[in-house]
């Protein structure tokens, strides 16, 4: 007489909870990570300036739709050649910065990145 060795029988095994594992897992990770690159902006305050009497001073006026260098108003993509057409005496130029009221703070870091191109280049941004 022939024996049936019959192994248990499977059962489907239920994806519900493995979804939700899956689901959870890429939620913590969206939440917890960054997209954006975060750069990093240099600024030097007003009173902290030092050696800045031997350097050509150019002032720049920020405002919310208006940029002006040396009472002349300029845009923002020329303003790098501008000052590096200034004349000077080698050590640089000086540029402060004083943004108004109602120039966002995302203006003025624009400005300070496209002034970043300028060697020999301090800026001092005034409150």
């Amino acid at each position: 007489m022939p024996v049936k060795l019959a192994g248990p029988k499977r059962s489907r095994m239920s994806m519900t909870s493995l979804i939700d594992v899956i689901f959870l897992l890429l939620l913590f990770f969206m939440l917890t990570s960054t997209f954006s690159k975060y750069g990093e902006v240099e600024l030097m305050a007003a009173g902290q300036a030092e050696g800045v009497e031997e350097r050509q001073k150019l002032f720049v006026s920020l405002g919310a739709d208006s940029l002006e260098l040396n009472g002349q108003p300029v845009d923002l993509t020329r303003i790098a050649g501008l000052i590096r057409s200034q004349p000077q005496d080698g050590s640089g130029h000086l540029v402060l910065i004083s943004p108004k009221e109602e120039a966002s703070s995302q203006q003025l870091v624009d400005l300070l990145a496209v002034l970043r191109s300028v060697e020999n280049l301090q800026t001092v941004v005034l409150s």
